[in-house]
């Protein structure tokens, strides 16, 4: 199976599924001397875990990350660092009836024809919880990143049809509130909604918007591997992402080239600087040092309760009813994971781009 690696200097390959001893990364490529240590990872993986509001699966994992190599006397030595989370309350019987049936919205049926298999126990590595490898090595690429000036910071900009005002966001309320969003009034809203959803046995999606500052000029290459591309690729990855936006995203597509572009001018400490950023900070695949926007949109949790049309194995029509323990919502846990996948793009090209000239 191929597939689970990511990034060129900066690389990572993830291992394990949702219902087995546990999850891992190996990160290969991270620079000697940066302070690390499992006290830097925690905060990451708590922000991601389950079972921390009505709005998530009721798992009870406490997610805590052991580092297995790489780091020495409280800094990363330049080899391979492994860690793992390992999996404490697997309960494979709630899956035992969808063994044999194709779940509505699941990877089940591309699975099982690619491989003549599938791990039913909540996805194997198609579930959620790999996410969980993807924000351990994530957190390594933020710590990264500070040591350049620049953060990555992510929240939710809607759910379903409620989306948070600009006049009232707060990026502190974001960790305020279980919805991840940056506007108590729209959370309260978005939370009403959600409750009636879950009375109907339905889920809702969302959009997570995502922000890097400090990203100098210059980062990411002109062809395969534009800046925007690679992120495109890195937010697709993620499970549940139906759609990727950088900047304005499609509304560029009603605008005009007057409107669409952004001026530059020399600003006053004589640097170049635009008066715009409908680009969202990358012209023809590389950083032009502005803020980086980017927005992914998350489909409704495909597991709900209520009936639905579906087929088995053995080639029948049937129905189906999911039960377990499942997010009515993907996106509040989500934040962190695009907040990740953006880090671990950015460390990857930024080290790359360390070499494009003498």
């Amino acid at each position: 199976m191929a597939g689970s690696t990511f990034g060129t200097v900066f690389r990572v390959m993830t291992w394990g599924e949702s219902h087995g001893k546990g999850i891992g990364v190996t990160i290969d490529g991270c620079p000697a001397g940066l302070p690390l240590s499992e006290e830097d990872i925690q905060p990451y993986l708590n922000r991601r875990k389950p079972g921390q509001s009505r709005y998530t699966t009721a798992r009870q994992e406490s997610d805590l990350v052991e580092i297995l190599s790489g780091v020495f006397e409280g800094k990363t030595t330049g080899t391979p660092i492994a860690m793992m989370v390992r999996n404490t309350d697997q309960r494979s019987r709630d899956y035992g009836n969808i063994m044999n049936v194709y779940r509505p919205g699941h990877a089940d049926f591309g699975f099982d024809t690619k491989y003549g298999f599938r791990d039913y126990r909540g996805g194997g590595r198609s579930s959620g919880r790999e996410t969980t490898a993807r924000v351990a090595a994530g957190a390594v690429a933020c710590k990264l990143l500070e040591h350049f000036g620049i953060k990555v910071t992510a929240y939710v900009k809607s759910i379903g049809e409620f989306e948070i005002d600009p006049e009232r966001f707060d990026i502190a309320e974001r960790d305020r509130n279980p919805l991840n969003m940056p506007d108590a009034v729209c959370a309260v809203e978005a939370g009403e909604y959600l409750a009636r959803l879950i009375e109907k046995q339905d889920s809702a999606g969302g959009v997570v918007e995502c922000v890097a500052d400090g990203v100098p000029a210059g980062v990411g290459e002109p062809v395969f591997d534009k800046l925007d591309a690679c992120l495109a690729k890195a937010i697709m990855s993620i499970g549940a992402v139906k759609g990727f936006e950088i900047g304005d995203g499609f509304a560029v597509a009603k605008m005009r080239g007057s409107e669409n572009n952004d001026p530059f001018r020399i600003a006053e400490d004589g640097s170049v600087e635009k008066t715009s950023n409908h680009s969202g900070g990358i012209l023809g695949g590389i950083s032009d040092g502005s803020q980086i926007v980017l927005r992914a949109a998350f489909k409704p949790t495909p597991s709900i309760a209520r009936q639905q049309n579906t087929v088995n194995r053995s080639g029948e029509n049937t129905e189906i009813e999911i039960h377990g323990r499942h997010d009515p919502v993907i996106v509040p846990r989500a934040v962190v994971v695009v907040e990740c996948m953006t880090a671990l793009t950015i460390a990857d090209l930024l080290l790359q781009n360390r070499c494009a000239k003498l």
